[in-house]
């Protein structure tokens, strides 16, 4: 056993998947959930997400271990000043924000002397959220990244990196601010462009009596899988993390722009170059054991 006690605060996606992944491998003792929504609430208790479903997140906290912040990047601040004063001396607190910097200028400041705290943040996910959405497998061979703030205690570092593993996951340590610039590369750019795709996509599909829709193939499809995330969670992600996400875009903009070009002046040879070296980056994430070659986005046989 790892923790003795954990407490989830905010009962989507990924604490739900924690909490079976946790119970799958007799990982901790107990597990309290606190979620802002009543509802919310009574689908934990229903369908027996966590040990016990508390009313307050200072309930859920009390006596606990291991602290794991699981709600939007945007009121991380908040609930970290709701919790400190009922924080344990030696608890852990962490978290599975995609944007690292912000929610540590948020969250430290209100976190008392004795308490460990160890952003963290599995890249694992699916678009469905809520609490009936996760399952123990989400984070199997899936990277979480640790990022260690100025004086995090090794110990405390090393005991929840074992938990990310026991979890099922690989578990590199980052700082901060790379962690933003990798994951606006990797996630936030191609959430954007997606969401605009499918925008673009709806206007049309206006003009065109539903073709666009019916006539879906695999290319806009995947775009709406990925446009289908939580919208809060991702207007947060983009409004605390806007200068890595506004670089990228940057860059973004004037590859498409070279592609315009290539295309209007019939330059196959620049398209073609272009398309063979952005394929090798698929194969190289098939190899890396992050997807596979099979049809349906690599997805056909997960929830």
């Amino acid at each position: 056993m790892i923790y003795n006690r954990v407490a989830l605060i905010g009962l989507g996606l990924i604490a739900s998947s924690m909490f079976w992944g946790m119970k799958r491998g007799g990982l901790v003792g107990e597990v309290r959930g606190y979620a802002r929504s009543a509802e919310t609430r009574d689908t934990a208790r229903r369908i027996g997400l966590c040990d016990v479903v508390c009313d307050s997140a200072a309930e859920a906290v009390d006596g606990a271990d291991l602290v794991i912040l699981c709600v939007p990047v945007g009121v991380m601040g908040a609930v970290a000043a709701e919790i400190g004063p009922h924080l344990a001396p030696g608890v852990t607190v962490t978290d599975v924000g995609s944007v690292k910097r912000e929610v540590i200028d948020a969250v430290a400041p209100h976190l008392p002397e004795g308490v460990h705290f160890v952003p963290g943040h599995p890249l694992a996910g699916t678009e469905h959220s809520g609490p009936e959405s996760g399952f123990a497998e989400l984070f199997d061979n899936r990277w979480t990244l640790l990022v260690p703030v100025e004086g995090s205690d090794p110990d405390a570092v090393a005991r929840l990196r074992k938990l990310w593993e026991r979890l099922g996951a690989f578990v590199e340590e980052m700082e901060p601010d790379h962690h933003d610039l990798v994951l606006a590369v990797t996630s936030h750019a191609p959430h954007l462009i997606a969401y605009t795709m499918v925008g673009v996509a709806d206007d049309l599909r206006r003009v065109t009596d539903s073709e666009v829709i019916k006539y879906s193939a695999a290319g806009f499809r995947d775009f709406t899988r990925i446009a289908a995330s939580d919208p809060t969670m991702w207007r947060d992600v983009f409004l605390n993390n806007k200068d890595a996400t506004l670089e990228i875009l940057g860059r973004f903009t004037e590859e498409l722009f070279a592609l315009q070009r290539a295309i209007r002046q019939g330059d196959g040879d620049h398209l073609h170059a272009y398309f063979t070296r952005t394929r090798a980056i698929r194969r190289g994430i098939i190899e890396a054991g992050q997807d596979t070659d099979a049809p349906d986005f690599g997805r056909g046989g997960q929830r």
